[in-house]
């Protein structure tokens, strides 16, 4: 089996969203709980309990992760989309399917774009936090999760299909 052009653009953004997705965790470290507490908060008092729970070196650590995640999105999203395609290349996909497979991971990138903006402005401007202006932003990021994750969710569960069908020999690349 001989890889692609498009199996290569999929492994390579797919090893950039890991070395990304770690490069953004060890920035994190031990705070990425808050980050995620703040991306589900429903209540103007539950962000600022978790901002508020961090102290300088933890904010210092909140604080640095919005310039790499200002490139993340991008990387997932061409990562999926390569996956959406090259899946649509190996198995049957409706166009409604295709459709999803492609503006999914766009509109997640586009949401966690909004969220990181939303959620810098917010670090430094408190009283700007608000229930709607919280709920809006959680709202956003949740809706990335469930794009993101469900897109990838989608394609595992496809390759694992082709991949099994391969190694039963119903199915040549």
């Amino acid at each position: 089996m001989a890889l692609t052009a498009l199996d290569g653009k999929l492994i390579g953004w797919s090893a950039a969203y890991v070395l990304s997705q770690a490069n953004i965790a060890r920035l994190l470290g031990p705070t990425a709980p808050k980050l995620l507490q703040t991306q589900t908060a429903l209540s103007a008092r539950s962000y600022r309990a978790a901002l508020d729970s961090m102290d300088a070196a933890e904010t210092a650590r909140f604080r640095s992760h919005f310039a790499p995640d200002m490139v993340h999105p991008v990387i997932y999203a061409v990562a999926l989309s390569a996956g959406g395609r090259r899946l649509g290349q190996l198995t049957d996909l409706s166009p409604a399917t295709r459709r999803a497979l492609a503006v999914a991971p766009v509109a997640a990138a586009a949401a966690d774009y909004l969220e990181n903006v939303v959620d810098l402005h917010l670090l430094d401007h408190r009283e700007a936090i608000t229930d709607a202006r919280v709920r809006a932003i959680s709202s956003v990021s949740i809706t990335k999760w469930v794009l993101s994750i469900g897109t990838l969710a989608y394609l595992t569960q496809g390759f694992v299909r082709v991949w099994a069908g391969m190694a039963a020999g119903r199915r040549r690349m």
